[in-house]
């Protein structure tokens, strides 16, 4: 019988690890020879899925990346495939050292300065897509915002430089408390897609009588609008125009007025410095955490050494791994603001919900058996740079550098969090296939294995898959970073050329609808 080295069929990402990841699926019988001693595979090992390289007993700890993942439920062989009808989550006790990982960031010098063509903004920032928006207080006035923007439908036609009139609406808005977390929560993240810097104007449309009131929340969160002649934001209420057929007209006139001053916007020389990456992760598989997270982790470090920044999110997939991110902040203030988040959590789920339940289901089909394996895997797309701040959902990311924003795992709710915080660029990582977009801001899908990649081409942006034949991962790294390059420029992500984005916008719901 032919036997093969174990780090030919597999990747085995700690010398201390108790499991080794398969490339291509193992069959029963097959021989394999690890620094251990000899391995023969007990059961048919589906790609992404785990084997063990020893003998585990019942509720012994199971280690991936150096960590424990889970424990035994049932004695594990050498050789066993290691999932769900052998390892479950348990908790583990781990100790907050504070900033021990800090090192400083090799920062690259003014004159190496990389560049990209965006859109400069009054505020300061860069856009990388112009758009008008049309933006909803409440699911009430959801259809007359639909109505507006499909009288814009051949936009770049009379306006090329406009990436065309996108509604943002939503479920929300009313029979919430008002100026209770969750009004806040959703006012945050209306004003934060109406002020964005891919967004050049926009128009405001209420019903009248909900609790987001269109005019509190204008002055409640700043919203001006440089484009105005009086540099405020339009506001349309239905009842106070005299009903749907009368907003419409109203807001399209409104959306007329602004068309000609977002069209003489053009895309200029910016650093990119001024790039700020949202990172997500959704459809994950048992590469994940070896090739496209990590890989994205690189092109965020190298965004950040150019002064850029880098956003990792997805509080409840980064559990059980928090205390990695406590290493990497920069002070105890830091450090605090993360782990009251968690405590937030598990004060949230209460009753209802554990925060180990996850991962879901094609999760589980890709080779990821619990959580803790899942977030240690996701954390790898925030780089190995300092953590400089913690902020809210939909808060106002002002720090450079990396950067935690605490949102649900929900991908179109947590990037919804996101763009809302100012990120100008979202890079997506997927073993299963997901098709994310988001409009205003482009969505690189990153392809964990190459399998999906190719089954997917028309979806997909780059293949990571490669890292797992041999490709180095800094390679892939570099790809990464181009790619957001010319991205950030205007090449158009495969999300953007399917018209995939809008129906994307989820914010957080975070409180009971009365």
């Amino acid at each position: 019988m032919t036997t093969f080295a174990l780090t030919e069929k597999a990747i085995i990402l700690r010398p201390e690890d108790d499991v080794a990841i398969t490339k291509a699926g193992l069959s029963v019988g097959l021989v394999l020879e690890d620094a251990r001693g000899p391995l023969t595979v007990r059961a048919d090992i589906p790609p992404g899925h785990k084997i063990a390289r020893r003998a585990v007993p019942e509720g012994g700890p199971v280690r991936r990346y150096g960590q424990v993942i889970g424990f035994a439920t049932t004695a594990i062989a050498a050789g066993d495939h290691v999932h769900t009808h052998n390892l479950a989550f348990g908790l583990v006790e781990r100790p907050h050292e504070v900033g021990v990982d800090v090192r400083p960031v090799a920062m690259y010098p003014p004159e190496a300065m990389r560049h990209f063509d965006g859109y400069a903004r009054a505020d300061g920032r860069v856009g990388t897509r112009n758009y008008v928006a049309v933006v909803s207080t409440v699911n009430c006035s959801a259809s007359v915002s639909q109505f507006v923007k499909q009288r814009f439908a051949d936009v770049t036609r009379d306006y090329p430089n406009v990436d065309g009139v996108i509604a943002v609406t939503h479920k929300s808005g009313c029979a919430i408390e008002e100026s209770g977390e969750d009004h806040l929560a959703l006012q945050r993240v209306l004003a934060g897609y109406a002020k964005h810097p891919n967004v050049a104007a926009y128009v405001v449309i209420g019903l009248g009588c909900e609790v987001n009131q269109a005019k509190v929340m204008v002055e409640r969160q700043g919203m001006t609008l440089p484009l105005a002649p009086d540099g405020r934001p339009p506001i349309v209420t239905i009842q106070e125009s005299g009903g749907i057929r009368k907003a419409v007209d109203r807001a399209v006139s409104e959306v007329a007025r602004l068309l000609p001053r977002a069209n003489e916007a053009r895309r200029t020389r910016q650093p990119v410095s001024e790039i700020m990456i949202a990172t997500n992760c959704g459809g994950s598989d048992g590469n994940s955490g070896i090739t496209a997270n990590p890989a994205l982790g690189w092109a965020v470090d190298e965004l950040v050494r150019y002064g850029g920044t880098g956003v990792l999110a997805e509080t409840p997939e980064t559990y059980g791994a928090e205390h990695l991110l406590v290493r990497r902040a920069v002070s105890e203030e830091v450090a605090q603001k993360l782990l009251d988040r968690y405590k937030w959590w598990e004060w949230y789920c209460r009753g209802l919900e554990k925060m180990d339940n996850n991962p879901a289901p094609g999760n589980k089909a890709g080779g990821i058996t619990t959580v803790l394996e899942k977030s240690l895997g996701g954390i790898a797309k925030g780089g190995t740079t300092p953590l400089m701040d913690v902020v809210l959902y939909g808060e106002r990311i002002k720090s450079r550098g990396f950067v935690f924003m605490d949102t649900p795992g929900h991908d179109p709710v947590s990037i919804t969090g996101l763009v809302a915080g100012g990120c100008n660029v979202i890079c997506f990582t997927t073993g299963r296939g997901s098709v994310f977009g988001n409009r205003p801001v482009p969505s690189i899908k990153l392809a964990t294995n190459s399998a999906v990649y190719r089954h997917m081409e028309e979806d997909m942006d780059l293949d990571c898959g490669v890292i797992l034949d041999g490709v180095p991962l800094e390679t892939v790294g570099r790809q990464i970073f181009e790619e957001v390059i010319a991205v950030a420029s205007g090449k158009p992500t495969k999300s953007e050329l399917a018209g995939v984005g809008e129906e994307e916008f989820a914010p957080w719901i975070m409180g009971p609808v009365m």
